[in-house]
């Protein structure tokens, strides 16, 4: 796998080395010793798949809250989406900055997403799936988000929104975020 640091300190995108030959291609989507040799939380207890329907879907923004707080490997296994990344960690040098990256069947990236950073997706193909893989166990009442649509983050979705799920409507702002409010 190459990692590709990113400018959120801590998360990578993976983009998996694929020698091809007649019968296709063998890659390696996971490596304990690979994360562990970068600093990176290894350890993988949850599988999660996100499936959506229409495309123009908005999940996020999501993360889980301190002492439960869960790193992230994602990848997207059918269609496409755009994944973004915020920082929440207040110590961090890029606390509030965001990064999108397009995530697909067919270029096969995966992102690596530290604590604290939030994770959200808009659907750019109908029937896209993401598959999440996590560091820790889910603890819903540590389950948080920050509002998609907060000016200050000044995030811009590639398409049209057609659905966002209640509960992603509900989220505070980055405001709210730093109060602690739950959404």
């Amino acid at each position: 796998m190459r990692f590709r640091p990113l400018d959120i300190p801590g998360a990578y995108l993976l983009e998996p080395e694929r020698p091809e030959d007649r019968h296709g291609f063998f890659a390696r989507r996971y490596c304990r010793h690979e994360l562990e040799q970068r600093g990176l939380d290894p350890v993988l207890v949850r599988c999660e798949v996100s499936v959506n329907r229409l495309r123009g879907t908005v999940q996020g923004m999501h993360y889980q809250a301190v002492p439960y707080e869960e790193c992230q490997l994602i990848r997207c296994t059918a269609g496409s989406v755009f994944s973004i990344l915020v920082d929440l960690r207040p110590e961090s040098p890029t606390y509030t900055r965001h990064l999108g990256f397009k995530l697909s069947k067919d270029n096969r990236r995966s992102l690596y997403v530290p604590a604290l950073v939030a994770h959200g997706f808009q659907t750019l193909e109908d029937d896209s799936e993401v598959f999440f893989q996590t560091s820790e166990f889910e603890y819903p009442q540590h389950s948080r988000g920050a509002r998609w649509d907060d000016p200050a983050l000044g995030i811009e979705w590639p398409r049209e929104i057609s659905f966002i799920a209640a509960r992603d409507l509900e989220f505070p702002d980055l405001e709210g975020v730093r109060r602690g409010r739950v959404g």
